[in-house]
């Protein structure tokens, strides 16, 4: 078991990608599963609120302090417990780099991930929200995810099939204090080509048709050129990154709720899913929107960027003018994507 402990004061902006956060007096960190079960447990036992982080680029934190015990997940490594001409299956620790796995994925022949190039954080954030990007999620190639149960006090594994998957959502996610994702496998098909291509952006990039396959290397580059031009790679140097990404998701509602010329993707339930981004920029915020300390992406409407003197506060009133300017203007009202973690909307 590696437990370290860092009693002196830290501040979670040192660990979210939009550099926000107050401190945290009581932070481990936990790099191997062992590790990561006794600080969530025994922090249970004692009462104390539990803030799991990984790469923390889905995390809206607080200004004030963390009145908890603050575990960042490290136990990475991934087992090939099967690699055939059928298919591969594949373990991989929580802590595991996200954007690693899908470049050893490409390397190995493993098809189904090479369209979510480029997402920052870690791999066992990647069942809870479901991640998915240019046509792919997560739930595609999950088999299994092993857990800590903090109510049952057991490790727990799900099949793909118990997780409850669905748009940007998980079981986890929708009981986020009972499940702590300690390992995720993922099944692959092998070959050079890789998912059929399902995003017309990504098709379009790659010169094939919606539906057609290309290259997983390709489909990599792609992607990774993509988010690079919309600020969603990850760059110190370059305030238009420093955000959760995507803020708000894409609302699905009953058809005759989607806005006259906003795009429309029917989904199988009947309901509608429509761009997140076309209703903001359509009710009136432009990319760029916003002041000194934090504004919308230059690059990306979806994205509210720290500028390098926000607060958590400052995010916060920028997020509400925008779900409240689409609601006036639409009757829709946005669902942030990223956790809140001692704040709201």
């Amino acid at each position: 078991m590696n437990v370290s402990p860092r009693p002196a004061p830290t501040s979670l902006a040192e660990l979210t990608t939009l550099r926000l956060g107050g401190p945290a007096t009581d932070l481990v960190l936990a790099q191997d599963e062992a590790a990561l079960v006794e600080a969530v447990r025994t922090a249970d036992e004692a009462g104390t609120p539990v803030l799991l982080v990984g790469g923390g680029s889905n995390l809206v934190v607080a200004d004030d302090p963390f009145e908890g015990r603050v575990v960042v997940v490290r136990n990475d490594g991934l087992q090939v417990e099967s690699d055939l001409c059928g298919g591969a299956y594949v373990e991989v620790g929580a802590g595991e780099s996200w954007d690693d796995l899908v470049a050893t994925a490409v390397e190995r022949r493993w098809v189904g991930i090479e369209a979510l190039s480029g997402i920052p954080g870690t791999v066992g954030a990647t069942p809870v929200q479901n991640v998915g990007a240019y046509g792919q999620e997560v739930a595609d190639t999950i088999a299994r995810v092993r857990t800590w149960d903090r109510v049952d006090r057991q490790i727990r594994s799900f099949a793909a099939g118990d997780c409850g998957f669905g748009y940007r959502t998980s079981r986890f996610k929708e009981d986020p204090e009972r499940y702590v994702v300690l390992a995720v496998t993922f099944q692959f098909r092998l070959g050079d080509l890789g998912a059929p291509v399902q995003y017309a952006e990504l098709a379009a990039a790659l010169g094939v048709e919606v539906g057609a396959r290309a290259p997983s290397a390709d489909v990599r580059s792609a992607v990774l050129a993509l988010r690079g031009r919309k600020g969603m790679v990850l760059d110190p140097q370059d305030h238009d990154t420093w955000s959760t990404g995507s803020f708000f998701t894409n609302p699905v509602v009953p058809a005759d709720a989607v806005p006259v010329g906003a795009p429309a993707w029917p989904q199988s339930d009947g309901l509608v899913k429509t761009s997140a981004a076309w209703l903001i920029e359509h009710a009136g915020f432009t990319k760029g929107y916003g002041n000194d300390r934090v504004r919308l992406s230059y690059r990306h409407t979806l994205a509210l960027t720290n500028r390098g003197g926000a607060t958590t506060a400052d995010v916060l009133e920028l997020a509400r003018e925008l779900r409240a300017g689409v609601r006036e203007r639409f009757g829709i009202t946005l669902v942030n994507e990223p956790v809140l973690v001692n704040c709201s909307l």
